[in-house]
């Protein structure tokens, strides 16, 4: 009988200081926004600007017309993914993602379709909004419309589509049916996916694709639970049975960690760097929407003090702009004047003699040149 081996111990600060070395924020030595984007999941990209920052400072080189491009030569698509929002995905793991989400067939639930459209519609909607697409055009809203009203005839499934809220197009999206194309002039377009990648490979099995996504998340913001990552991919809506099926079938690929009394899974590979992690000073300035914040979820008591979540996490689903010190997150920043104007949890500035002092200033400094430009 073979001995059950010890579980692994680490503390928050190696996790944060690896989460931080994975991230391309410590050292700040990221790539291409592709590159960037596959190590952090996927971009938060509701507010195209934020997700152009969110690259630019893992940069050493920061190029702010790093996604506008990718998105532009098709490395990169705008979707609606994670947690129903829009976000920039590599084009070649955007197919994976979506299947975890289709899976879910949250849009069948009785709540979902009394709020936006019923099962029959999205049915509807999903078939003329294919044919509408099918000749490889990138229509505006608008243009979708007419196409949608005039094979439906439906007049109740076109005023669905008008919503600005785009609610009923995310199961759309998430069967792999729609993508948003390029903007111009603030008009969005829309595209079929098949039409618009050459390489489109369809969604594949979700029980095949469960193991790409759960290690690629786990190798940015692991050690975590199947529940944190569940949080992270559809707000917990993937049955339980589901989820503990998908972990189990990684096998020896994850190990479960113990982090001062807490557990969580991280990729085999990735714990001898995380314990040899030794803590030292870093202040970084993130933007609002960050993945490094999104990952983990504003709910992490470590990342974010339960008592200032309110300070991180708005009205609206605003994620704000924040401070992180040695990893967490110790306060917000806005810069209405072109220079980021700091906000610190309670007492949580660092002065006197604390490194951080010299930390924060040139942080300041590199994003008051960034958001110059």
């Amino acid at each position: 009988m073979t001995a059950r081996q010890p579980t692994p111990s680490v503390s928050w600060e190696q996790v944060f200081g690896w989460r931080l070395a994975r991230q391309h924020l410590d050292p700040v030595d990221g790539g291409s926004a592709v590159e960037i984007a596959r190590r952090l999941c996927g971009i938060q990209a509701q507010v195209p600007s934020a997700a152009a920052l969110a690259v630019a400072v893992r940069q050493a080189t920061p190029d702010l017309n790093a996604t506008s491009r990718a998105l532009a030569g098709r490395t990169l698509v705008r979707t609606w993914a994670m947690r129903g929002t829009l976000h920039l995905l590599p084009a070649d793991e955007v197919a994976d993602v979506l299947s975890l989400l289709a899976a879910a067939r949250t849009w069948e639930k009785g709540a979902w379709q009394r709020t936006y459209a019923t099962v029959e519609q999205i049915e509807t909607m999903s078939g003329a909004v294919a044919q509408a697409l099918a000749d490889g055009s990138a229509l505006t809203r608008e243009k979708l419309v007419e196409r949608v009203l005039a094979v439906t005839g439906d007049e109740a499934v076109a005023e669905h589509l008008r919503s600005g809220w785009s609610s009923v197009l995310k199961p759309l999206a998430w069967q792999g049916l729609i993508f948003q194309g390029l903007s111009g002039e603030n008009r969005v377009t829309f595209v079929r996916p098949d039409r618009w990648l050459t390489d489109w490979p369809g969604l594949p099995d979700p029980d095949d694709a469960a193991g790409r996504v759960i290690e690629r998340y786990l190798g940015a913001f692991g050690p975590a639970t199947p529940e944190a990552f569940d949080q992270w991919l559809l707000r917990g809506a993937t049955p339980r049975p589901t989820l503990r099926r998908w972990f189990a079938g990684l096998g020896e690929r994850i190990t479960p960690v113990d982090v001062e009394g807490s557990t969580g899974y991280l990729r085999t590979e990735d714990l001898d760097a995380m314990a040899a992690f030794r803590p030292h000073p870093v202040v970084r300035l993130l933007p609002g929407f960050d993945q490094y914040v999104l990952g983990p979820g504003t709910a992490d008591p470590q990342l974010i003090p339960a008592e200032y979540r309110s300070e991180v996490s708005r009205a609206a689903g605003w994620i704000a702009p924040v401070i992180v010190h040695n990893g967490r997150v110790t306060g917000t920043w806005a810069a209405d004047s072109g220079r980021p104007d700091l906000t610190f949890f309670n007492s949580s500035a660092p002065s006197g003699s604390d490194p951080a002092v010299d930390l924060l200033a040139a942080e300041v400094n590199r994003l008051s040149a960034l958001l110059a430009r």
